[in-house]
């Protein structure tokens, strides 16, 4: 997390070191982007850098977290757009990754690196940005939200479980995407194609 100093700039300094940040991610991965590359595009010294951020790993990380924020923030409003439908509002969110946030060549690049580049780390706060007292409150909106008249769930932590495979079978769809240069429909069919089969389940009914 940033340091404090960071919070007491402006919010449209902040904006500018995070897109120079965003820019140098995109050039390359992680373990390769440079510090300087950065600061020069920020147009802020060394030393200030280092007075709000620990690192290039504390500023990456910090930069997936806004990123998870907005489009947490957007999943909510996708799940009222679809009057509680989780699987039809999961649908929606990847198109709205796919096609609105990776809509330009710095955006593909930037995600690209991401998800090819993933460890534990970066999963763990792609997916979800929030300590766990949030994660708690955030599952319990989403719980409020949800039509679970057709879902056959038999307690709170059902639908936790059904939330994190059905947003890790998402996650990995988009991985698909960069690791074998699918297009958008073949991620969405193949996103689908997993939806229905979660939904239908893999046990015959006797």
């Amino acid at each position: 997390m940033p340091n404090q100093t960071f919070f007491n700039l402006p919010t449209s300094k902040q904006q500018v070191l995070m897109n120079a940040a965003k820019m140098e991610f995109a050039r390359v991965p992680l373990h390769e982007a440079s510090i300087a590359n950065i600061i020069k595009e920020a147009n802020i010294a060394r030393g200030s850098f280092y007075q709000y951020f620990e690192d290039k790993e504390d500023l990456y990380f910090y930069l997936l977290q806004l990123d998870t924020e907005i489009r947490r923030q957007k999943f909510i409003t996708q799940i009222k757009e679809n009057d509680g439908d989780f699987f039809a509002a999961l649908k929606d969110n990847l198109k709205s990754i796919i096609i609105d946030e990776i809509d330009n060549e710095e955006a593909q690049n930037f995600y690209r690196h991401v998800f090819l580049n993933m460890n534990y780390k970066t999963e763990k706060t792609f997916m979800t940005s929030k300590m766990d007292a949030e994660i708690h409150q955030y599952i319990e909106l989403i719980s409020k939200l949800i039509d679970k008249n057709n879902l056959h769930l038999s307690s709170e932590n059902d639908l936790t479980q059904m939330i994190h495979i059905a947003t890790t079978v998402m996650l990995h769809n988009i991985v698909a995407k960069f690791a074998k240069n699918l297009t958008n429909e073949q991620v969405i069919d193949n996103f689908t194609h997993q939806l229905n089969l979660l939904k239908r389940g893999f046990i015959r009914q006797k």
